[in-house]
């Protein structure tokens, strides 16, 4: 049974790319959100380490360059200015909207490192800053009355219209086809990572955007930019792997191979830190290299860890006493549907945001930490678009 739905924009995904998009759109536009399964099931509730900010205008060189260092200056220059430029701004919003970063006792925001980062400028919650933050924006998209949300409902293709975009295609929990009629669309369907054996994304992320996107000829980019993330908790069990944040070796937990020889430089960026520990357990005929917190004082891990700390003792890993073994999974992709600085893709009326996109931030390699910073800063750059030509349609 074919169902027909009209909105003004429909939004693929209910990551925090998709619901930043939602917050920001008029509220006379009626908008209709769908996502694959629940809405918790999203890598937006992953991220642990926590979400760049450019801390003083001083910064500003340092950031670039840690940036474009990062991606193998391969990265878009003009998306890694927006996306510093915009960085307070979005914070700012963050706070306003009642996401608890972690503050010193004199109020003002408390900043860790991650690998590749020059100086600390990362804010977080701490170790589940991505559920922090994604958790807020589910409340607030949640109390407009403008906004419809459908979990369980999956997208399987465009509409089009005269060569646009006029919608999407979908597949509710009944079995039923929906035909969404909508001015706009926006595509906020995450990463691949359920494509991969190893990963720590949700197995339910399968590139859906990217194969539609490839059906009618819309523009792809870099789709061979995959980000393997070097610290994932080794274990024989099946399913996601168990992240292990990078500002772990940010705060000070170091590498050791089989012997406890620490034989690498722990703050390289990802890729390289990856090959590191892959050469390391190809040199030793292991499964995975340890890693180390007795450089890391207990309060900190307590505090800044909690989340890190219980997962690992439920493993049978006391990390304030002893090594974890960890391995190299699939973590991130940084290619995508092709977009410009607006979001806007190569069809009218289309739009990608999030980890599903490809504005070119990231080059080929991403900046820990810059994910979250590049879905927000980039979906309200889309709602923004899609205001103003709404009002120049009128």
């Amino acid at each position: 049974m074919a169902k027909d739905i009209n909105v003004d924009v429909v939004i693929a995904g209910t990551g925090v790319a998709g619901l930043f998009t939602a917050l920001h759109l008029p509220a006379d536009k009626r908008v209709l959100m769908i996502c694959k399964e629940d809405m918790e099931s999203c890598d937006s509730m992953l991220a642990q380490g926590g979400i760049c900010v450019l801390k003083d205008a001083e910064d500003y060189d340092a950031f670039f360059e840690d940036t474009m260092r990062a991606g193998h200056y391969e990265n878009r220059k003009e998306s890694v200015d927006i996306m510093i430029r915009s960085s307070r701004n979005v914070i700012d919003q963050l706070l306003e909207l009642g996401v608890r970063f972690n503050k010193n006792e004199d109020g003002s925001l408390m900043y860790t490192r991650e690998g590749a980062h020059s100086k600390p400028r990362i804010c977080f919650h701490e170790d589940v800053t991505g559920k922090e933050i994604t958790e807020t924006l589910q409340r607030r998209v949640q109390e407009l009355p403008n906004v419809e949300i459908m979990e369980y409902t999956v997208m399987e293709d465009i509409l089009l219209q005269d060569g646009c975009c006029a919608g999407l295609v979908a597949r509710d929990s009944s079995g039923d086809t929906l035909h969404i009629h909508a001015g706009d669309t926006v595509l906020a369907t995450g990463g691949i990572g359920g494509l991969y054996e190893h990963s720590t994304n949700f197995p339910s992320l399968t590139g859906d955007a990217l194969e539609v996107a490839k059906e009618h000829d819309v523009a792809l980019e870099h789709l061979d930019y995959v980000q393997i993330h070097p610290t994932s908790l080794y274990t024989e069990h099946d399913g996601r792997s168990f992240l292990i944040s990078e500002s772990a070796r940010g705060e000070g937990a170091i590498l050791l191979n089989g012997k406890g020889e620490r034989f690498t430089d722990e703050l390289q960026p990802r890729d390289v830190v990856s090959k590191a520990i892959q050469a390391e357990m190809d040199k030793e005929g292991s499964r995975h290299v340890w890693l180390s917190f007795e450089n890391v004082p207990q309060d900190v891990i307590l505090e800044h860890f909690p989340n890190i700390y219980r997962t690992c003792l439920e493993e049978g890993y006391d990390i304030t006493k002893e090594p974890i073994p960890v391995v190299p999974a699939q973590h991130y992709f940084m290619g995508g549907i092709h977009v410009d600085s607006d979001s806007r893709t190569t069809m009218e009326h289309l739009y990608a945001v999030g980890e599903t996109s490809c504005n070119g931030v990231h080059g080929r390699n991403r900046l820990a930490s810059n994910s979250l910073l590049e879905s927000l800063v980039f979906a309200q750059r889309a709602a923004t678009k899609i205001a103003s030509e709404g009002k120049d349609r009128r």
